[in-house]
């Protein structure tokens, strides 16, 4: 119990690292001249990295299990991005000590589906999860108001020095008292690769990839990085503002998480929940493209459905989980979560020139209605292939190895 208390410490970490550029936007603009295609590239350099780190992640969690995969990394690589963030004077450092911070986080959060997994029934992979991913988005919510007031206070520097510092014990506790599930017996490191093949033999699983792309862009980049500066550029928010509305984003997001939990079990399906909760955030991204410079409120509840829709990431997971085989746990998880993250990641760099090839000096609002088109156009474009995807009930076995 004690090393699951230190994993959801760490996913709270990585959810913090994930999210908190947008709070700080104003003060890396004004210091470091930091442009928005230069904090989006840093934000992208996170999803970027994390999402490249799957395939080791995957490897060693099935060779060497979750608590050496998960300490070692996140205490080396995420405490020295976190430190050069503190120290950075540049945005090229900023960007660097993102990429490094991603690095850190990569395993965390599959390090517990890998125990989940290995230590409890297939059925309650969703609810685990989800209620894990609700209980880690504490640090996306820390990477808010809190975040912002504890900059003014102490400086920004300061703040992300103790948080290096907390990367540097949480890692540690991992370290010390997580303890290992039953591993399958090891093999060969060709082996291992020729487990991705295997999973990409699967048209099962291969038809839930799509989703696991896109689902998560809207929340996360919104949430991460494209609140602060919409909010500032089309209604002059300062940073106290931004911070409240990022606060309100993330605690829907954890709501979501909380509540998307049970569904598969109440509704006794996972694809349809995934469905709907899809095409509403579709329809709210539409809204918000259309409707350029809609009520304060009116757009602060906006983002707000997005960010709860965007909390059914462990609903996927456990979609996922139901056509892999039991000794491709590792592997299997860490390639949704590569495609999930990558989606994001990928989509911040693309995004981001879109942004700066539509904004326009005397409209501020039309870069973002553009920004808002695409965010739906690939949910829309992913959700088409998904609708072809078998489901999988909750109490639906694992597939035989």
């Amino acid at each position: 119990m004690v090393g699951i208390v230190a994993l959801t410490a760490a996913y709270m970490l990585s959810q913090f690292y994930r999210s908190f550029l947008a709070v700080l936007t104003p003060v890396l603009t004004s210091e470091l001249n930091a442009t928005h295609a230069e904090l989006s590239m840093a934000s992208g350099a996170w999803y970027a990295v994390f999402a490249v780190m799957q395939f080791a992640v995957g490897i060693s969690l099935d060779r060497f299990g979750p608590r050496r995969t998960a300490a070692y990394l996140m205490g080396v690589c995420g405490t020295l991005g976190a430190l050069l963030m503190a120290l950075a004077s540049s945005p090229g450092a900023v960007i660097i000590a993102m990429a490094l911070i991603g690095m850190g986080c990569s395993p965390v959060l599959m390090a517990s589906v890998f125990i989940f997994a290995k230590s409890y029934p297939p059925a309650r992979l969703s609810i685990l999860t989800s209620f894990f991913i609700g209980l880690g988005l504490v640090g996306s919510i820390i990477g808010t108001s809190p975040l912002a007031v504890a900059a003014e206070l102490w400086g920004w520097r300061t703040v992300m020095t103790g948080f290096a510092i907390s990367t540097l014990i949480i890692s540690a506790a991992i370290f010390l008292f997580v303890k290992e599930p039953p591993l399958d017996a090891p093999v060969s490191m060709s082996g291992m690769i020729r487990g991705y093949l295997d999973l990409f033999r699967s048209k099962a699983f291969c038809l839930i990839i799509p989703m696991a792309i896109v689902m998560n862009i809207p929340s996360q980049a919104i949430r991460g990085l494209w609140v602060g500066p919409y909010l500032r550029d089309v209604y002059h928010a300062d940073a106290t503002f931004i911070g409240q509305v990022a606060l309100y984003m993330a605690v829907a997001l954890a709501i979501g998480s909380f509540a998307y939990g049970p569904l598969d079990t109440l509704f006794r399906t996972r694809k349809w929940i995934l469905v709907w909760g899809s095409v509403a955030t579709i329809a709210v991204l539409l809204w918000l493209a259309m409707v350029p410079t809609a009520p304060v409120m009116h757009m602060v509840a906006a983002l707000i459905v997005i960010a709860f829709c965007g909390g059914s990431y462990g609903v996927l997971l456990a979609h996922g989980k139901a056509f892999m085989p039991s000794h491709l746990t590792g592997r299997g998880a860490t390639l949704l979560n590569f495609f999930s993250i990558g989606g994001v990641g990928l989509t911040q760099f693309l995004f981001a020139g879109i942004y700066s090839a539509a904004a326009v000096p005397e409209d501020p609002s039309w870069g973002y209605q553009v920004l808002f088109a695409c965010f739906s156009l690939a949910l829309a474009i992913g959700l088409f292939i998904y609708l072809f995807a078998e489901d999988a009930k909750p109490a639906r076995q694992e597939v035989p190895a």
